[in-house]
Formats: structure tokens, sequence, C-alpha cells
């Protein structure tokens, strides 16, 4: 009895809230596993659910980029076979479910082409301002600019038809002075762009388009005795639209007009400069746009030549 009392030595406090603790923790760990079968499958269940999860979202990303690659293949193959309706729809697609993705930024201008080759000339300059707006200083900007340029005015058959019939609708004319004004500031900032050729080539077409109009008004002037309104169309043409294949109808109605006018000095330098840049033109000649050939007309356009080129590619 005196070595056991000699040799035990009581628990520290220490000790004993350790003892107390690893007590409870059993107790804890032993109730909850015969406490009820709920718990167990509680835990089974949302064990299985987190990796069901986890697997999920890991899969996900690859799928998403694959549908965006093929929605981006498929668009070019319509492009490519000229299938712009149905390229239109992949390609809107494709900027709508992927935002942000690799191919949302070339989707947008790609949209720009095939929206004006699918003759949605409205939508197609709508789109290049949009462009404009959100990527200033995007690869493809200057093209954005070059595309607002040529849809803001397109021409057709029957705009050539009306030309035997009536002169240009009012807004066609002022549509086809914005045409002409925008490809000249899309010049001025892409001096150097590919684009730029064909730019001044529709610039010439359109110049010669506003220069045939007021032609046209100053000749339906002259039939009905307003000299000085015809006057005022002719040299607008010589002012403001020179260099065209009107600039010797407009100085034979500036002869014509101030002869009639009784200003024979006016019509005497005139007619001096018509005959001197214009050897071979035939001041009595009929100026009546009605008269004039199918050939005449279309050789200002070049439109019956014209390429449209669909952005650069994205790069690899």
């Amino acid at each position: 009895m005196t070595d056991f009392f000699e040799t035990y030595k009581p628990f520290s406090v220490q000790e004993l809230s350790i003892y107390v603790e690893s007590d409870i923790q059993m107790s804890i760990v032993h109730n909850f596993f015969n406490s009820s079968k709920e718990n167990l499958i509680f835990l089974s269940s949302f064990l299985l659910i987190f990796l069901i999860v986890s697997c999920s979202s890991s899969d996900e990303l690859p799928d998403e980029r694959l549908v965006e690659k093929e929605l981006y293949d498929q668009a070019q193959s319509r492009l490519k076979s000229a299938s712009y309706s149905t390229a239109i729809i992949s390609l809107e697609s494709l900027e709508s479910r992927f935002p942000f993705g690799r191919y949302a930024e070339q989707a947008q201008a790609e949209l720009i082409y095939a929206y004006y080759m699918n003759s949605q000339f409205e939508a197609s300059e709508s789109a290049a301002q949009r462009f404009i707006n959100l990527h200033p200083r995007h690869s493809h900007t200057g093209y954005a600019y070059y595309m607002k340029g040529l849809a803001a005015f397109t021409d057709d058959a029957g705009l050539f038809t009306r030309y035997f019939q009536s002169d240009l609708a009012k807004r066609e004319v002022i549509m086809a002075q914005k045409s002409f004004d925008e490809l000249s500031d899309f010049i001025s900032r892409y001096p150097n762009s590919k684009y730029v050729p064909h730019a001044k080539q529709r610039m010439i077409y359109l110049r010669n388009l506003l220069a045939e109009h007021e032609i046209y008004v100053a000749d339906f002037y002259m039939k009905r005795g307003a000299y000085l309104a015809a006057v005022g169309r002719a040299k607008y043409v010589l002012e403001h639209l020179p260099n065209t294949p009107q600039t010797p109808f407009a100085l034979s109605i500036l002869v014509e007009a101030y002869d009639i006018l009784e200003y024979p000095e006016l019509r005497d330098v005139n007619l001096k400069v018509l005959s001197s840049n214009f050897p071979d033109f035939d001041i009595n000649q009929n100026l009546s746009v009605k008269k004039r050939s199918w050939k005449r007309i279309l050789s200002f356009g070049l439109l019956g030549n014209e390429k449209i080129e669909k952005p650069s590619p994205l790069s690899p």
C-alpha cells in the first residue's frame, strides 16, 4: 500500500483535459456511426454529387471550345460557297454564344461582309459602325470603314433603268454623296490599306453618277426655259465634280444658256474651253439623258467587275 501511494501521481490539469477531450471525440464518432444510417447515406450522397460536378466541369470547357470551332468552320464553308444567308446564321450564332471567344471579333467583321453580299446593305453598314465603335484599334477596323462606305450606296439595274425615265430620287443622291464622303474618309485614315484601290474606283463611279445627275437636272431646266437654274447646275459640275465624262456637257450647257441669256463674253469663254479640251465634242448633240447609250452610262461604274473581299482570315 505504501508503494502504491508512493508511485501514484495525480493527473495534471492539462492531462485531464486531454483525456476528457479525447473521450468526447470518440463518443461523438461512435454516436455518429451508430446513431442512424441516414448520416451515412447523406455523406455518401454528398461525396457522389461532388465527384459528378467536378467531372462535368472539367469536361465542359473542351466541349464548348469544340462547338465554337465547329461554328466558325461552318461559317467559313458557307462563305466560301457563297451561301451568305446561312453563313449569317452561323456567324450570328457564333457571336451570340461566344461573345468573348477566340472567333468573336472575326465573326463580327465577317458579318459585315456577309450582310453586304446578301444585299442586306443597311445591316452591313450598321455592323460596320458597330465594329468601329467596339474595336477602334483593331486590325479589321480599316476594313469596317471601307465596307461602311460601300454599303452606304449600292446600285442596281433598276437605278439604270430610271435613267431613261426620270432623275435620281433625292434620297439616292444623298446616299451617293454619303458613300463618296465615307470612302474619302476611309482613304484618309488608311492610305496604305489594300482596299484603297477599289475604294478609289468606287469613288470615281460615284462622282460620275453625281455629275450625271446634275447634268440631267440642268438639261431639264434648259428644256423648260429656266436658264439661270441650268447654269447653276452646270457650274456645280465644273467646280465640284471636275474631270468626269459630264464636263463637256456642262460646258455646252453654259454655252447654250449664255447665248440665250445674251451674255456673249461668257458664251465665248466657255466655248473656247470646250473646243480646246474636247475638240471632238459635238456642241449640237442632244443632251437628253434618255438618248445616251447604256455603254456610256455603264462605263462610269465599274460595278460589273467589282469583287468585294472578305476580311483577312484569323491568324492561327
